[in-house]
């Protein structure tokens, strides 16, 4: 093992696995607390719910932060020239601290997040978008220039699917039972290396304990395998493939070998429409040949609607 992917181990390890249940704990709760709040304003508005809740969660820090607490801004919205409301002033991204709104409920903060999107021209073709496609919107977030971030989309998109949010823009409901049971597990934060590491375009995650990342627009095997020092060929093992192939945004990418089985906690799956062995594989880090054997079934088979897998 070379000292690179060792110095990246190390990291990955630092964090202790009860702060992502804790944080697992305060998002399953900021869920359950402000859902209809997001359900209303797609209802009036057309934004997915499963965004706008997936940026309450990622912009307050599950209600958590100290904008969030002390001005009820769950979006960091800053105050720009036509405000006229109560302001705030507070410490962002930059040195000093910046305007922002402050409202009297945490509901003004989700109607009038509503508004910020839908008053404003450089968010106009989000409308044209379908209104249960959290991926487009996501990603169409970070091109009208929402967030800096470049993981933006990808951090929303993990939020979403972690947490089921989906299930909201359909007019459902996310299965709480099911997400503090196997959701739970999941590590949440992104842990980042240190400078000297190299690292500069990716957030590292960890996924039943092997380290991964998520693919942004304009990756490719080749580019990753330079980035992380890793053989191409090796880069395309670890995710059960044989040639490469283009990545679409947001795509999970292992870079070290996947498990024989699903962490602890995750001991079956429903498969659902659209997933198929391979994705279900990816999704909870397990080697594509041991999801098949786990299951007793040849490679000729594919996962069918309903059907429910073991992982363990």
């Amino acid at each position: 093992m070379n000292k690179f992917l060792i110095s990246i181990i190390s990291l990955i390890f630092f964090s202790q696995t009860f702060l992502a249940q804790n944080r697992s704990e305060s998002y399953l709760n900021y869920i359950e607390k402000y859902s209809n709040l997001a359900v209303e304003q797609q209802k009036r508005y057309k934004i997915p719910a499963s965004i706008t809740l997936a940026q309450g969660l990622l912009e307050s820090a599950a209600g958590m932060s100290e904008l969030s607490r002390t001005s009820n801004n769950h979006f960091g919205i800053k105050c720009h020239n036509e405000w006229e409301g109560e302001k705030v002033f507070h410490k962002d991204d930059h040195a000093d601290p910046e305007c922002f709104r402050k409202y009297k409920e945490v509901s003004e903060s989700y109607e009038d997040h509503s508004l910020f999107l839908s008053n404003r021209r450089h968010y106009a073709f989000l409308f044209d978008l379908n209104p249960t496609d959290y991926k487009e919107w996501a990603y169409g977030l970070k091109k009208a220039g929402y967030a800096s971030d470049p993981a933006y989309p990808v951090k929303l998109i993990k939020i979403i699917e972690d947490y089921d949010l989906h299930r909201y823009d359909l007019g459902g409901k996310a299965n709480y039972l099911y997400s503090r049971t196997e959701k739970a597990v999941r590590m949440h934060e992104t842990i980042k290396p240190k400078a000297s590491a190299g690292i500069t375009d990716h957030d590292l995650f960890r996924n039943n304990k092997v380290i991964c990342i998520f693919a942004h627009t304009g990756d490719s095997f080749e580019s990753l395998a330079r980035e992380f020092n890793i053989p191409e060929k090796k880069l395309l093992q670890y995710n059960d493939l044989s040639e490469s192939t283009d990545i679409v945004p947001g795509t999970i990418i292992y870079l070290k070998a996947k498990k024989k089985k699903a962490a602890a906690g995750f001991l079956q799956h429903v498969v659902k429409e659209g997933e198929n062995m391979y994705r279900i594989s990816q999704k909870y880090g397990i080697r594509l040949e041991m999801l098949y054997k786990l299951n007793s079934m040849p490679y000729s088979e594919g996962a069918e609607t309903g059907m429910i897998l073991k992982l363990r």
